[in-house]
């Protein structure tokens, strides 16, 4: 079958992979001249199965009430008149109940599950450098309350197949000693040792490149304009570049375009429940490794996270829902920054940050959708909100198991 991918971030990417080894001839489409440079770009560099609670349960009112009016805030919720917007907080609301998180957390477990052993096997057929490192993700944090109720959230997940353990400060201590200066602030955290880190651009590229050499076709630096429906199929893609206008066709379709795909569907009246999540990172050359932490870290209490990749520490985390306004917010910039100053004062860094900002496609359940439309030949494989990276591959496998007529192996609701 010929098919053809609309996206060439690491959900695209991956996508592309799993379909061209099911025997699939493969094609991938992209506005970027590379693979892998938008939301995927400098995300916070984590495969975080231990990330499983969505940001929509019972405790996050609260939370909105303290952050009102921070530009610090950890979410920052910017309002618009944006009709998609009041839609999209309505549904984040409806899943904000116990049982619709559970729900929730049952289900992001076991798709990543399923994924982080889909990328180990990845990895070790094709030897892919990203700088990864496999030491698990150490859940910090400095508010006794915080931590009682992230501790309710590492039993559910443990219910459900996570290795996700409650420990004390010294325990904390133990994993990364680089917390060592940041004693006094900590009250406790949860260690998940199965989890990983690594650079997901350096991934994405590295799996792009091997792709093309199997035999998929990245075209790349093409403006993906509109899907031309044919009664109830999908009949091309109208694409456009320096060569002016072109149509490709293919026998299937799948649109991975993240925060994007919304604007993509809607003309064909198709209503998807992705929003643009902006997100931040920080980028730190280190002048001297040693005080720089190698266990990848999470403050949930500030919604920010620490991997370290190679000489450099990615500093990242936040949401700002401000549609698709991609410009850089210097306070929420130099929170990143203050933040790792306060956990690891005798870090050495050498020049200046590098910042940077990216649309992670959100659902409001923190589901993504993945599987068929009500077109028979276009498929969704979009809206995996902060777990792009540690959902890619188990998505695309899942994606590639349905398209071909199989049932996945994750107990997950595709659709």
């Amino acid at each position: 079958m010929r098919v053809l991918v609309l996206g060439a971030g690491v959900v695209g990417t991956t996508s592309a992979w799993y379909l061209a080894r099911a025997g699939h001839q493969v094609t991938v489409v992209d506005r970027q001249p590379v693979a892998g440079n938008e939301t995927s770009f400098a995300n916070g560099g984590q495969i975080s199965v231990s990330h499983a609670e969505p940001w929509a349960n019972p405790h996050v009112f609260r939370h909105l009430l303290r952050w009102l009016g921070r530009e610090d805030a950890p979410l920052l919720w910017r309002w618009r008149a944006d009709p998609a917007q009041l839609a999209w907080g309505l549904r984040f609301l409806a899943e904000c109940r116990p049982a619709r998180t559970r729900r929730n957390i049952a289900a992001i477990v076991a798709l990543a599950l399923y994924s982080r052993r889909q990328l180990q096997a990845l990895r070790g057929e094709l030897a892919l450098p990203y700088d990864h490192l496999e030491r698990g993700i150490l859940h910090i944090y400095t508010d006794p309350r915080e931590f009682a109720l992230a501790s309710e959230a590492a039993r559910v997940m443990r219910e459900f197949g996570l290795d996700r353990d409650t420990v004390d400060v010294d325990r904390c201590l133990a994993i990364e000693p680089a917390l060592g200066g940041a004693r006094h602030l900590l009250v406790g955290g949860d260690y998940t040792p199965s989890d990983e880190s690594g650079d997901a651009h350096l991934f994405t590229r590295r799996l792009a490149e091997r792709a093309q050499a199997a035999g998929v076709d990245f075209r790349l630096n093409l403006n993906i304009e509109r899907l031309l429906p044919e009664g109830e199929r999908i009949a091309g893609v109208q694409v456009g570049g320096e060569g002016g206008r072109q149509v490709l066709t293919a026998d299937a379709y799948v649109v991975a375009l993240g925060s994007y795909s919304p604007l993509l569907l809607k003309p064909l009246g198709m209503v998807l429940p992705v929003y643009p999540a902006k997100g931040y990172s920080a980028t730190l050359t280190l002048a001297d490794s040693r005080p720089a932490p190698t266990v990848s870290l999470t403050d949930d209490e500030r919604k920010i996270v620490f991997s370290r990749l190679g000489n450099r520490l990615r500093v990242a985390g936040t949401a700002e829902f401000n549609g698709y306004n991609l410009d850089l917010n210097p306070v929420r910039c130099q929170a990143l920054v203050e933040r790792t100053r306060q956990l690891f004062p005798a870090l050495e860094i050498a020049g200046d940050p590098d910042y940077w900002c990216g649309l992670r496609p959100a659902t409001p359940s923190n589901l993504p959708y993945i599987g068929a439309s009500r077109y028979a030949n276009l498929w969704l494989n979009t809206g995996h909100g902060t777990l792009g990276w540690t959902l890619s591959c188990g998505s695309a496998a899942a994606l590639a198991d349905l398209l071909g007529g199989r049932r996945p192996e994750p107990d997950f609701p595709f659709i």
